[in-house]
C-alpha cells in the first residue's frame, strides 16, 4: 500500500496525543443523548438488514466500539494510529482493535452489516475521499448502513471548509454535497441528523450524521 502523506501525519499527531485525548472523550457518549440516540438507529437498522459484523473506522481508543458492542452489534474497531489502538485493547480486552487505513481496509468484500465513520474522514483531503467512500461500499454486505459523522460547512458554493483543528489539518463538509457523493459512490441516504452548535461549544460548527444504505 503506498501510504499518502495525509496519512501519515495524521497518524503521528494522533499517537502523540492518544493518552489525553483518550481521557478527555472517554465520557462523551454518556453526556450526549442525540449521539446515542443515532447510534441506537443504526444498531437497529444493521440488525433489520440481517446483522453482520460492524467496524468502527477511526475508531480511536475505542469507546464507541466498546458503546456498538453494548448495542448487541458484532463490532471491531480500526485506527490509523498504533497508539490509540493499544490503548482501545487496554481499556476493551474483550474486543477487537486493528491497526489500518480507510483507503486500503484489509477486509473482504461486502461481508460487514455496518460501517461507523465517526469524525474519521475530517483529515482526508477532499479530492481522496472518494477513494475512501468507494471502501465503505466495497467492505458493506448489500443493504448494509453506512453512519458518517462530520462537522458542517456554512456555504454551499464552497462545499468543503479548513478548520482549526487542534490535532491535524481538517476538513468541514456541506452536509448535501457529501451526500451526493456517498449517492454517487453506492449509497443512498436514508436518515440525517443535525445537532445545532451549543454554547458552551467550542467549535461554533452543525455536527451532522448521515445514515446511508447500500443497495441489496
Amino acid at each position: 500500500m503506498v501510504e499518502l502523506d495525509a496519512l501519515g501525519a495524521t497518524r503521528e499527531a494522533y499517537d502523540a496525543v492518544a493518552s489525553t485525548y483518550a481521557e478527555l472523550f472517554r465520557d462523551t457518549l454518556r453526556d450526549s443523548p442525540l449521539d446515542r440516540a443515532i447510534l441506537g438507529v443504526f444498531a437497529e437498522s444493521v440488525r433489520a438488514s440481517g446483522d453482520g459484523q460492524v467496524a468502527d473506522l477511526g475508531c480511536g481508543p475505542g469507546h464507541v466500539t466498546a458503546y456498538l458492542d453494548e448495542l448487541g452489534l458484532a463490532a471491531f474497531g480500526v485506527d490509523t494510529s498504533p497508539t490509540m489502538v493499544g490503548l482501545a485493547r487496554q481499556a476493551y480486552t474483550g474486543l477487537r482493535f486493528d491497526v489500518g487505513s480507510m483507503a486500503a481496509l484489509n477486509i473482504a468484500d461486502g461481508v460487514l452489516g455496518g460501517v461507523l465513520s465517526r469524525w474519521s474522514i475530517i483529515h482526508t483531503p477532499p479530492e481522496e475521499l472518494p477513494v475512501i467512500l468507494g471502501e465503505f461500499l466495497r467492505v458493506l454486505a448489500p443493504g448494509g448502513h453506512l453512519l458518517l459523522g462530520f462537522s458542517a460547512s456554512e456555504d454551499s458554493s464552497h462545499p468543503t471548509q479548513v478548520f482549526d483543528h487542534k490535532v491535524a489539518p481538517a476538513y468541514r463538509w456541506w452536509p448535501d454535497h457529501l451526500a451526493a457523493m456517498l449517492r454517487e459512490s453506492g449509497l443512498a441516504e436514508v436518515a440525517r441528523m443535525v445537532r445545532e452548535p451549543q454554547p458552551t461549544d467550542q467549535r461554533q460548527f452543525q455536527e451532522i450524521h448521515l445514515l446511508a444504505r447500500k443497495a441489496q
